[in-house]
């Protein structure tokens, strides 16, 4: 049986040992009876100045067994200098022994998993794959006969020193090394950390810049003779920064915006508010997804979408952005990306309080769930699709802001959960949780498209009301049972 054959190797073990171990005595015994008859051992073993041997010792070895104590002393750092390596072995073997002993004895369960794939099945997994692969290899050939948009791009400007756009600035300076990247920021403070550090001290301290990346206060120095231009600035300041800006805005540079959320005044989107803030049409691309600023500037992988009702300019900003780390799917659905990106913050909320709240993970999945079927009613209502919403702009950033902890969004609930304030909760950060303003424009909107959005509603009451949030969610348990929908 397995375990006859266990205790067999068991036992060769400790023969092996034994051997081992009677071999090593004796080699010691002959290292140390060599080593005993050498100058260097009789220094070790004489007596200091002054010292006088009895005379029961006289004629004696030092390193005989009538010697000093100071002999004993020697004779242990001999054998412990000539054995150590062999002790040390020693070590490894039993660690390694036990280490054996402390894996899961088998059970069959992988041996049963193997047999029960077939050649056949193997065969057609192979062929997937080679499949996919040809399939790569066929587009790229197609898009290196098309325009090469990061070699034809000389300068991107960036509009907004936060974190993800300082993250975004990082990723296509990262591409190209000789890309001259521009963010504009608020303070000399700010662009002085970043031209003379290489760090933007503020949000991401600890990462370091690519030396292609500067920073400037001046909109004059930043835009002009720009290819792109990123908007990162917070939806709630984008009207009228862009109003103070537009005059070193070219009509044709495109404006590919990563800000996420509604007005809260007019319940517009970025799409509607950049015209607006601009006083015109500009080519325009929104860009969403999982996407958390430290990841980016770390290298890890994730992917985004472009969207754009210009195909050509989504497939631009596509070849601008792409590389090992960051994949970048197009679409023309503006309206699918802006709401799944703006209604996932106000339902971050809602499952960060479910957090500070202790209630569980069931209770978590379970608002989360109902979140993105409200998110859907709502978006679908303004003509969004619903392939979009249960992409990498919709369920794909909403698993990250609602169950990961370095969501901004999902801390502010959970700081309401614990029993916060929202004042003391706003007041004790300098980024910003775009959901706290959505959530009011969130019911406009509902109202508008007469939609009933329980778990949304029950986050802008508890912003705007001073709602409890552990009455809040007893009272949409007591809501009347209902047939999924």
């Amino acid at each position: 049986t397995e375990h006859a054959a266990e205790r067999r190797r068991a036992l060769g073990n400790r023969r092996l040992r034994a051997r081992h171990l009677s071999t090593v005595h004796l080699q010691s015994r002959d290292m140390i009876a060599a080593a005993a008859s050498s100058p260097a051992c009789a220094r070790l073993a004489a007596p200091t100045r002054g010292a006088t041997r009895s005379p029961q010792t006289q004629g004696k070895s030092l390193l005989g067994d009538g010697g000093f104590a100071l002999d004993r002393v020697a004779r242990r750092s001999i054998a412990a200098r000539w054995t150590g390596r062999d002790r040390r072995h020693e070590s490894t073997v039993v660690r390694a022994d036990a280490s054996e002993s402390s894996k899961p004895k088998p059970n069959g369960v992988y041996e049963r998993f193997q047999q029960g794939i077939s050649d056949e099945e193997r065969e057609a997994v192979r062929q997937s794959w080679d499949k996919v692969m040809r399939w790569s290899r066929r587009v790229e050939e197609k898009n290196s006969k098309k325009e090469d948009v990061l070699a034809t791009t000389k300068k991107v400007a960036v509009m907004g020193g936060g974190s993800f756009g300082t993250a975004m600035a990082t990723l296509l300076a990262r591409n190209k090394a000789d890309l001259d990247v521009v963010i504009l920021v608020r303070s000399e403070a700010d662009a002085e950390s970043i031209n003379e550090d290489h760090k933007n001290a503020k949000y991401l301290p600890q990462y370091e810049l690519p030396t292609n990346i500067r920073a400037t206060t001046d909109p004059a120095h930043a835009l002009p003779g720009s290819d792109f231009i990123v908007h990162a600035v917070p939806v709630q300041s984008s009207k009228a920064f862009l109003a103070g800006v537009k005059q070193h805005i070219a009509p044709e540079t495109p404006l590919l915006c990563l800000s996420k959320g509604l007005d809260r005044e007019t319940c517009e989107m970025m799409s509607e508010v950049i015209p607006e803030g601009i006083g015109r049409e500009q080519p325009l691309a929104v860009l969403s997804g999982p996407t958390f600023a430290v990841e980016l500037m770390q290298g890890l992988p994730t992917a985004i979408v472009a969207a754009s009702e210009d195909k050509n300019l989504a497939w631009r900003v596509q070849r601008l952005f792409a590389s090992t780390h960051l994949r970048v799917n197009t679409s023309a659905d503006v309206v699918g990306v802006e709401m799944s990106g703006a209604l996932k913050n106000v339902l971050a909320i809602a499952a960060g309080m479910i957090e500070g709240l202790s209630l569980g993970n069931n209770a978590l999945a379970s608002v989360v769930a109902q979140g993105c079927a409200e998110i859907r009613w709502l978006a679908s209502k303004m003509g969004a699709r619903s392939e979009t919403l249960a992409g990498l702009s919709g369920t794909g950033d909403i698993m990250l802001t609602c169950f990961v902890n370095l969501s901004r969004n999902r801390t502010v609930g959970v700081r309401l959960g614990k029993g916060e304030s929202l004042e003391d909760i706003l007041g004790s950060t300098n980024q910003v949780a775009e959901g706290v303003a959505t959530a009011g424009a969130v019911m406009k909107l509902a109202r508008r498209y007469k939609v009933s959005l329980p778990v949304l509603t029950a986050v802008a009451r508890i912003l705007e009301d001073d709602l409890d949030p552990r009455d809040a969610v007893e009272e949409i348990m007591n809501l009347p049972q209902v047939p999924e929908v």
